[in-house]
């Protein structure tokens, strides 16, 4: 790829929140990446308790997997096909995540599951797709996750600063940058997934917007020592984690008759505390510390964060030029350009894989 000459992708990508799928359209060059355009494209609900369903052991799984598998392909396609529409310019690729429904690393036959059929995004885009980018690292002895720290080094580095890029999504994941590099990267446990959970079971809305519902309880300490027992906590990376680990059904059996806004607001702390608790432990220090995810939309947990990593600087990655909620979508886009230029995606270091590797299964036009 010459230096100056951009080719254009599109990276696609559904979270742990499973709230939609986000689409993004990236220019990238040898050093640099410019953010083109973007879609938050909305899954119908159905669709998306279908996905929820799928997440933990339940019957009738491998015929409801396939068909979902499906459905979900049509919808990553047409999410694409949306940006593809709207922009006149050449794609190269479609980089897609996929949605993740089982990530179990802990077990002796490790494995990670995304579905989103690629071969129908590929037919129906005609354009050449990318895809099943975990499982390759997994190959390697890692854990297939988190793979964004390679594309946080990209995009995000700095040669003067030690950065940490923190994305809050589902689950919470830090990436290290020191002195322009990323030897690490892991899940600190969960960001938005147990919040968002919980405001559902209780008041049937999708998050809390603004942290308001958090804001308005007191953090319980006696349960938030309860959760900050969680033994994931004590794992050293490389590490990562999911909704079979943190979810609705594990909270509820720390719970004990506490107000529910209450736990709200302990969860917020508890998300906080657990991200403030691993920058303070890695083995360098860290200046700058650059939110990403919808977490970066919450202004309670953002309050929350600044106060527990001070005196270091935080702030959204909008400052480092790609807003929270599309830092995901484009670091897909970018690993589907790694893949096509036999270049490696993953950092051994932060996956715990042997080897840098080319990662995702090529499906063509």
């Amino acid at each position: 790829m010459p230096n100056n000459s951009p080719q254009y992708f599109i990276g696609l990508m559904s979270g742990t929140s499973m709230d939609g799928i986000d689409a993004a359209l990236v220019a990238i060059t040898q050093q640099h990446c410019k953010l083109i355009d973007m879609l938050d494209y909305q899954l119908p609900d159905h669709l998306r308790q279908q996905i929820v369903d799928l997440c933990l052991p339940s019957d009738n799984e491998i015929d409801r997997l396939g068909q979902v598998d499906k459905l979900l392909g049509e919808q990553f396609a047409a999410a694409a096909q949306q940006l593809i529409k709207r922009n006149d310019v050449t794609v190269t690729a479609i980089g897609s995540h996929g949605q993740t429904i089982r990530h179990r690393p802990d077990l002796q036959q490790a494995f990670t599951l995304q579905i989103g059929d690629a071969n129908i995004i590929a037919e129906r885009c005609k354009i050449t797709t990318v895809a099943d980018f975990r499982r390759r690292d997994m190959a390697a002895g890692g854990q297939g996750a988190p793979l964004a720290p390679a594309f946080h080094q990209f995009a995000f580095a700095s040669t003067s600063h030690n950065r940490a890029i923190v994305n809050i999504g589902g689950m919470a994941n830090i990436t290290p940058l020191i002195k322009g590099k990323a030897r690490q990267g892991f899940d600190s446990g969960p960001g938005n997934v147990l919040m968002d959970g919980w405001i559902e079971q209780k008041l049937g809305q999708a998050f809390d917007k603004n942290g308001e519902w958090a804001a308005s309880g007191t953090v319980d300490k006696v349960l938030l020592e309860r959760l900050l027992c969680h033994p994931y906590l004590t794992l050293s990376p490389p590490k990562s984690t999911g909704r079979e680990v943190f979810n609705n059904n594990w909270l509820n059996t720390q719970l004990n008759n506490e107000a529910a806004a209450d736990v709200q607001a302990t969860l917020l702390e508890f998300t906080a505390r657990t991200i403030a608790t691993e920058i303070a432990q890695l083995n360098q220090s860290i200046d700058e510390v650059y939110i990403c995810g919808g977490g970066a939309y919450n202004p309670i947990l953002m309050k929350r964060l600044t106060k527990l990593l001070a005196p270091r600087a935080v702030a959204s990655t909008s400052e480092l030029g790609i807003a929270p909620e599309w830092v995901e979508a484009a670091a897909f886009a970018w690993l589907g350009q790694q893949t096509l230029n036999n270049l490696s995606g993953n950092i051994p270091t932060a996956t715990g894989a042997s080897r840098a590797c080319i990662l995702g299964a090529i499906y063509p036009a």
